[in-house]
């Protein structure tokens, strides 16, 4: 099993010194399953909502979030993202939105937690919107899909819905 990275000898937090790493493509993309009542899902498709277009502010605010994941994460670096992306689809058949993160870059640390931030905070954002007409809503399986580049190699979760 590999080590915690952000544990010293000393048993404390730090920051992981990345100076001595090589840079290379990174990207990793992450999801949130917000369910809901039939009739939020269909108030949010239909555009219907008091509030606005509930999509446009969850992806602004994911995108947002993950180009702030150092503000919010105390040991995560400040990163230049190439690329963050957030996608959201209503799945009427659930009653839920999915809620899906790409983030990229040429660096020297990954992009994990900066799509895992984007995916939280958009689904949050859609709670945020939606908590005047269902204060019940779950945000659920927040989770990474998958990772590439550095020396860690490749992750893929196991997808099963």
């Amino acid at each position: 099993m590999n080590q915690l990275t952000h544990i010293n000898a000393a048993g404390e937090a730090h920051m992981v010194d990345v100076s001595g790493k090589n840079e290379s493509v990174r990207e990793a993309q992450a999801e949130a399953l917000v369910l809901m009542a039939p009739a939020t899902l269909q108030m949010i498709m239909d555009g219907s909502h008091h509030k606005g277009d509930v999509f446009a502010t969850a992806r602004i605010a994911g995108i947002q979030a993950a180009k702030r994941t150092w503000e919010l994460i105390p040991l995560c670096h400040p990163l230049m993202l190439s690329k963050v992306e957030v996608t959201l689809e209503a799945e009427p058949t659930h009653n839920r939105v999915r809620v899906s993160s790409r983030c990229r870059l040429t660096g020297k640390t990954g992009v994990e937690m900066e799509a895992l931030t984007a995916a939280s905070v958009a689904a949050l954002t859609i709670y945020d919107m939606c908590k005047a007409v269902q204060k019940d809503i779950v945000i659920d399986q927040l989770r990474l899909l998958s990772k590439s580049g550095g020396k860690s190699g490749d992750f893929q979760a196991v997808t099963h819905d």
